[in-house]
């Protein structure tokens, strides 16, 4: 299940002494087109919605999203489920009320409930917490013009599952191999005479959290594994950056604004110079 994507949680990996921790080769995370990347770029709000029943089907009987109030499903610029809807998906939750102590449904003010195993990392801001893209221009730019690559290192790790290497015969952990995943354990007949790796990724904790045809979409799309990936860590990328789009927007405004701004200030500084530029001293 998906309870054990611990992309960060190296306590999760509970690995057998086979296998040691090893510098290995330098991770290419693979760049994925998600609508929301770029300077105009906007969430897709089909694919938030399917990620969201990713998430709800899948995801969450063991993993939280403690900080992501229900209420913002509704939200523009989010999944933008109608109003009785976010009432209706708020209800299947039970919470604990604050004030009496009692359990009671939850409601669109709640927010989604917390990791319910321990081991479970919330996932609330999982898309922020992990880069997937390096390079000589450096996470900067590539934020800029990519994202910030938290959605295409979740994207990468859940389809990154592969049968393990040849030199890894033998080996027995209580992992699984996982090429895009950089800090497991590795055997030693997969390392050079340095001690460094010599195949990529490593033996991640987890198993494969999903399969084809896991889910069926309500709006008829596909459910292949690639297109699960791709929509709950869109999904999860909103729940990180729910105010993206208003960002955006903002920064574009801005950016307008200072233009003008220069254009009238470069006009003002030319017509007060003017006089004074074209005298000559005699």
């Amino acid at each position: 299940m998906f309870r054990n994507i611990a992309l960060v949680a190296a306590s999760a990996l509970t690995l057998s002494a086979g296998g040691a921790f090893a510098a290995g080769k330098e991770l290419h995370i693979p760049d994925v087109d998600f609508a929301h990347e770029g300077p105009f770029g906007r969430f897709d709000q089909f694919q938030l919605q399917r990620g969201l029943q990713v998430y709800t089907e899948v995801c969450a009987s063991c993993h939280g999203l403690k900080y992501v109030p229900i209420r913002s499903l509704s939200d523009e610029g989010g999944p933008g489920l109608p109003e009785d809807q976010v009432r209706a998906y708020a209800k299947q939750f039970t919470v604990t009320d604050a004030d009496t102590g009692e359990d009671r449904e939850g409601v669109p003010t709640d927010h989604f409930p917390v990791s319910a195993m321990e081991n479970a990392p919330d996932l609330s801001l999982m898309a922020k917490a992990r880069a997937g893209f390096s390079g000589p221009y450096g996470t900067g730019m590539n934020q800029l013009f990519k994202g910030m690559g938290g959605p295409e290192y979740i994207h990468a790790i859940l389809m990154g599952y592969e049968e393990p290497p040849a030199c890894a015969e033998g080996f027995e952990s209580d992992g699984y191999y996982n090429k895009y995943f950089a800090k497991g354990a590795i055997p030693d007949t997969c390392k050079d005479e340095n001690g460094v790796s010599t195949i990529e990724g490593s033996w991640i904790a987890m198993p494969q959290p999903m399969s084809d045809d896991q889910v069926t979409y309500a709006d008829g799309t596909s459910a292949t594994l690639d297109q699960m990936s791709m929509d709950v860590s869109s999904f999860l990328y909103w729940a990180a950056e729910p105010k993206l789009m208003d960002r955006k927007s903002a920064g574009f405004v801005s950016v307008i604004f200072l233009l003008i701004l220069s254009v009238l200030l470069y006009l003002t500084n030319k017509r007060l110079w003017a006089g004074v530029k074209g005298k000559k001293n005699a």
